[in-house]
């Protein structure tokens, strides 16, 4: 069993940045891929990022390409969204997944565990 734990979200103006965290428990972080997905409201849960639990193969949406970065630290058991140049279009609920193995997964049906989910709103 796997708990997550988002944290960093608020409200910002366009053209901020914020960094998201995702802590981890457990001993087998390390295994784990990760992914960050968000969803705004009345859409569904859209994939923005994730990396592989092995040589830290990352993966972004197009959306997002250039502004975001993911990173993680297995000796934290946490994962990380650095997002500059926030949008309006980035507000939404972020939540962070973790999927066993080093997988590609961008889609949220493939992943075995959420957090709660932490809030990102951007003002214009």
């Amino acid at each position: 069993q796997v708990q997550l734990v988002e944290s960093g979200g608020g409200l910002v103006q366009a053209g901020d940045s914020l960094r998201l965290s995702c802590a981890a428990s457990g001993r087998t972080f390390s295994s784990y891929s990760m992914g960050w997905f968000r969803q705004a409201p009345g859409k569904g849960r859209e994939f923005v990022a994730m990396i592989r639990s092995t040589a830290g193969i990352t993966y972004y949406a197009d959306s997002v390409k250039g502004r975001f970065t993911i990173s993680r630290d297995n000796a934290k058991n946490t994962v990380y969204l650095q997002m500059n140049s926030l949008k309006p279009g980035d507000t939404a609920v972020y939540y962070c997944g973790a999927v066993r193995g080093s997988r590609s997964a961008t889609d949220s049906n493939d992943y075995d565990y959420w957090g709660q989910g932490t809030q990102v709103t951007v003002s214009s």
